[in-house]
């Protein structure tokens, strides 16, 4: 076996042993929960139809940020294996190990002594554990890969001048910016690679061909910041920072980065957010430390470019998270784990280099034992690290653990108690309050505490806290739509409907604004427009089954029945122990005439909701149509029992009654439901008159037709009887 083939099984070795230690130091959080904001990044349900792909790469805003590549690649694999998480997490430590292996070859062609050995440092930094563990990180992983497979083939076109490797790179660049615009850096950095190698940048060489990779790493990055201002929500008061405070936070993001890289203690799924003062003198110190640093290494830079280079690459490669574009994330901190994933690279391969070089004088062993050792002790640390993510509880407590000011994670443990498996207002309450402690102007806090308040019943409470985190964050769709919901219950119909309205306005595609507006549109009997809200619902949400429900009622309403049919049929489908959707199916199966399936139907809702007195009504009703009088009798009695304030099943055992020839009855129902529902019902005054008649009360009758006819003069049944009544 030749040299270089044994070298090749070696690499294979040693790639494979990195793969396996890799999972093993990320195997708490194989099986973890989604977190924060993965509901935003995993493919939300309107999105998972081919339909939901195209609308990934052609439509801002269906994604919670323009990364097609990313979420394409989310998308594929819910097809895959849909909410299963493992796979998820596989995938991305499977990812960053490929990334890993891509620096050690990137490395190995630019000379870089100890390259899988800094392989190894990047593969198992437990500073990376954000970026690998947390599935909404995908987009850093698999940026990653195309990011380092196009500085390979580049080096590769850079030596043999073939354009299409130079074809290749540009494509495999233009994937990366899909997948993360991070990565708009890259021209950039290989600018500063090619002046490392040879002192020199040639225009026509080395600046010309990259011309384009900037120009498109300019736009992609112009993009995104419109993204995250527009959708996101990056501006406001969190993100007001002078010029100069900016530059201030810059330097000192630097340095807390470069720490961790050194000394990766303590870290943090959400940092204590600095304040930064200009009028203090401290605060100067971090970018002068910078300028100073930068300024020795071009000192130096005629003994060895490589320290000027290695600081370029790490703070130009940071430059998207230093603070001078705005990202949400600065909401709550400046800093996070997963910013420095791609700038890490510079600083730990010359760690890497600088020590491989230093105990080679030594020997061969103590390369091997020094890596050995640093490589456990990082492996350790990023297995325990990884136990954050097995679930959000754990981390948002253990982040509170090492930063009691997160007030993100006390919010986000209320919003757990309101909408998790098993709800705890009480405790929900008492983590947004503390959050409120931490941070007054928390419009997510403010609204969690609205839902609270609401799911107490206390609605003029929830009210003003949805009002406030209204004026907080105007643009937020869902404190709109829960302000909408606490004047609806309140009373306030026009108030709540443009409250919706808003919602929608701010959120198009907001699935639960259109159903709560095609509600109140419904009540409004502006059925049309309930309908196109409705619909909107449903493309969004085909799974929504509430709305389905609606959009029968709605048909039902318009004199479509089949269509109301086939709507609550799909409700039912969604939710087959929904009682209320077999009573409604029910109505609209027997005004289609289809009575045997409506009567069905009816003993279905009855089954499933017994305490329903419309069920047993409507029930009542249609038995009795159908002739079975004791049945209807018995049901219509139910519903009177369940709700004695219900007019229907009273007029309904009058029509009963009166069939069977016990006018008195019939007259003391008809009456009763007539004082039940206000005295409104032309058709019950006119039973009620006929009932009259038949016990001989001609000018009691006459009166209840005469009133038929105010409230319906076209009630031709009501007239004839009258003037029967009348002697005419």
């Amino acid at each position: 076996m030749s040299v270089s083939r044994s070298a090749h099984w070696q690499h294979i070795v040693l790639a494979a042993l990195l793969l396996g230690a890799t999972l093993v130091a990320y195997r708490p959080a194989w099986h973890g929960s989604p977190v924060w904001d993965d509901d935003g990044h995993l493919t939300r349900p309107e999105l998972q139809s081919s339909e939901g792909l195209r609308r990934i790469w052609g439509e801002l805003g269906a994604t919670q940020q323009y990364y097609p590549v990313t979420h394409s690649a989310f998308w594929v694999m819910h097809r895959l294996w849909g909410d299963d998480t493992l796979g998820y997490h596989v995938v991305n430590v499977l990812l960053h190990v490929t990334s890993a292996i891509l620096i050690a070859l990137i490395l190995r062609r630019l000379t870089v002594p100890g390259a899988m050995f800094a392989a190894a440092l990047f593969a198992l930094h437990p500073v990376h554990v954000e970026s690998v563990a947390w599935m909404t990180e995908l987009k850093n992983t698999l940026a990653g890969v195309f990011y380092f497979s196009a500085a390979l083939v580049y080096l590769r076109f850079d030596r043999t001048r073939r354009w299409p490797m130079y074809a290749a790179a540009l494509a495999l660049f233009v994937l990366a910016l899909l997948s993360k615009t991070v990565t708009a850096s890259l021209p950039a950095a290989l600018l500063v690679v090619f002046w490392w190698q040879r002192g020199r940048l040639d225009l026509r060489r080395d600046v010309l061909p990259l011309v384009p990779w900037l120009v498109l790493g300019v736009a992609a990055g112009r993009l995104t910041a419109h993204v995250e201002r527009t959708f996101i929500g990056a501006q406001g008061v969190e993100f007001d920072l002078s010029p100069l405070s900016r530059v201030l936070l810059a330097g000192r993001v630097v340095w807390f980065y470069l720490g961790k890289l050194v000394w990766p203690g303590n870290l943090t799924f959400i940092y204590p957010k600095w304040t930064i003062d200009p009028s203090s003198a401290t605060a100067y110190g971090y970018p002068a430390a910078v300028v100073a640093v930068l300024a020795a290494a071009w000192w130096w830079r005629g003994r060895s470019r490589a320290p000027l280079a290695t600081a370029l690459l790490f703070v130009g490669t940071l430059t998207p998270a230093l603070g001078f574009v705005d990202v949400f994330p600065f909401r709550y901190s400046y800093v996070a784990d997963h910013f420095p994933y791609l700038a890490s690279v510079p600083v730990i391969a010359a760690v890497a280099g600088a020590l491989t070089l230093t105990l080679a004088r030594v020997s061969a062993t103590a390369v091997a034992a020094a890596a050995t050792i640093v490589l456990g002790v990082l492996g350790t640390l990023t297995w325990r690290q990884a136990h954050q993510y097995a679930d959000v509880e754990t981390l948002y407590r253990e982040t509170l653990r090492r930063n009691p000011s997160c007030w993100l994670c006390l919010n986000n443990l209320g919003a757990m108690r309101l909408n998790g498996p098993s709800p705890n207002v009480q405790d929900a309450i008492r983590y947004v309050d503390e959050a409120l402690t931490l941070y007054a102007n928390n419009a997510e806090a403010h609204n969690n505490l609205g839902v609270a308040y609401s799911r107490l019943g206390r609605f003029d409470a929830a009210r003003r806290e949805h009002e406030v985190a209204v004026r907080l964050s105007p643009g937020d769709p869902d404190a709109h739509n829960n302000l909408g919901t606490d004047l609806e219950r309140l009373g306030d119909r026009d108030g709540a409907l443009r409250e919706y309205l808003e919602a929608v306005r701010l959120r198009p595609r907001f699935a639960e604004a259109r159903y709560n507006a095609g509600g109140l549109l419904t009540k409004a009997r502006e059925f049309e427009a309930a309908r196109a809200h409705l619909v909107v619902a449903l493309e969004v949400n085909p799974q929504y089954a509430d709305a389905y429900d609606a959009l029968g009622t709605v048909e039902l309403q318009l004199g479509r029945y089949e269509a109301a049919i086939e709507a609550y049929r799909q409700a039912l489908l969604l939710r087959p122990d929904f009682g209320q959707g077999f009573n409604n199916l029910g109505m609209a199966l027997e005004r289609s005439g289809r009575q045997a399936e409506a009567r069905t139907a009816y003993e279905r809702a009855v089954a499933l909701i017994p305490g329903e007195a419309l069920a047993h009504d409507n029930l009542g009703y249609l038995l009795f149509r159908q002739g079975d009088r004791d049945r209807a009798v018995a049901e219509l009695t139910e519903a009177i029992r369940l709700d004695p304030a219900l007019a229907s099943p009273r007029t309904n055992l009058g029509n009963v009654f009166m069939d069977r020839g016990d006018f008195r009855n019939a007259v003391v129902e008809y009456r009763t439901a007539l004082t039940l529902a206000g005295g409104d019902t032309a058709q019950t005054h006119n039973n009620l008159g006929v009932a009259l008649a038949q016990l001989g009360r001609i000018s009691d009758a006459a009166v209840e037709f005469a009133a038929a006819l105010r409230l319906d003069p076209s009630f031709e049944d009501a007239r004839r009887n009258l003037a029967r009544a009348q002697g005419r």
